[in-house]
């Protein structure tokens, strides 16, 4: 084999009490990559549709990632990489994670699967530098690993992954406006008070209590984030109201997706989603702005050969 072509899936990052850690797989919103084997060294993006993002290697997150890996497995040949963006910049819902992911995946594949999945993550982190300044997992390994993703430690990198609940649903409103991650990570505090701590880490191992008892009504409760979206949600017009149309419609939970201006909502069961859905998009709809809104189950397998 020496081509391929991959589905890289958008992710939600965060779910609001894990900042940085938790994540999870989206089904059917995602970018399409195709890989090739070819003869001269090194790593080339040759073509980019979808986005105005660089063709240069050192200036692109899908090269920087296979860049990694290449380097790890001292190969004589290179590869070329065709990346077709559907996921739009800046959206919140993983689209550098989706390039990174996406290319180190495929180029594992076209190597003969020496890597595991998870151990892809790391070279996947990589490529999240040139996108946001620090290398973290939160959306690469859900769309590496599918399902519900936690990041227990990055020294040495420790991930879990999670299978979720049959029923969960998740609904992503995406406003047509970018929220670039370096300038959301700028408005977060240095410090959080202890009593905020404490709260939040028992948000924390409620919501990872419920996945794994599929206590939905324990994951609603702990869909709370104390520390972060109080100091992001100014980002995002309307926020506010869209989470209580979320809360008021049925759903289990609803925050920042990653790090905006997508707002998520989890839900129990698909009617209870398209009627959050709704909920939703008419809350927003006084801003003027356009948006796309998504219905969506967890992805349980990540990237994948299409």
């Amino acid at each position: 084999m020496t081509e391929i072509k991959i589905f890289c899936p958008a992710t939600i990052a965060n779910l609001n009490c894990g900042f940085d850690v938790l994540g999870l797989c989206l089904e059917g919103i995602g970018d399409e990559m195709i890989i090739r084997k070819v003869a001269e060294k090194g790593i080339r993006i040759t073509k980019i549709t979808g986005a105005d993002l660089p063709l240069e290697t050192e200036k692109n997150v899908a090269g920087v990632a296979a860049l990694a890996l290449l380097k790890a497995t001292q190969s004589d040949f290179g590869f070329e990489i065709e990346i077709h963006k559907k996921i739009k910049a800046g959206s919140g819902i993983g689209s550098s994670s989706a390039s990174a992911a996406g290319a180190v995946f495929g180029i594992n594949e076209l190597l003969g699967r020496p890597f595991t999945r998870h151990e892809l993550v790391e070279f996947a982190m990589k490529g999240e530098v040139v996108a946001s300044g620090s290398e973290h997992a939160d959306n690469v390994a859900p769309c590496l690993l599918g399902g519900f993703t936690l990041v227990r430690g990055y020294n040495p990198l420790d991930v879990i992954r999670m299978e979720s609940p049959s029923e969960i649903y998740a609904v992503v409103l995406h406003p047509h406006i970018e929220v670039k991650t370096s300038d959301s990570r700028a408005v977060l505090s240095p410090t959080i008070a202890l009593k905020d701590a404490i709260t939040q880490w028992g948000n924390l191992g409620g919501l990872i209590a419920g996945l794994y008892s599929k206590d939905y009504g324990l994951i609603g409760r702990s869909l709370q984030d104390v520390i972060i979206e109080p100091l992001r949600k100014k980002l995002i017009l309307n926020f506010d109201q869209v989470k209580n149309s979320a809360h008021d419609a049925g759903a289990l939970g609803a925050g920042i997706s990653g790090a905006g201006p997508s707002i998520f909502a989890l839900c129990k069961g698909q009617n209870s989603a398209e009627e959050v859905a709704f909920a939703m998009s008419n809350s927003y709809l006084d801003t003027g702005i356009p948006f796309d809104i998504h219905v969506s189950r967890v992805n349980a397998e990540g990237v994948r050969i299409k």
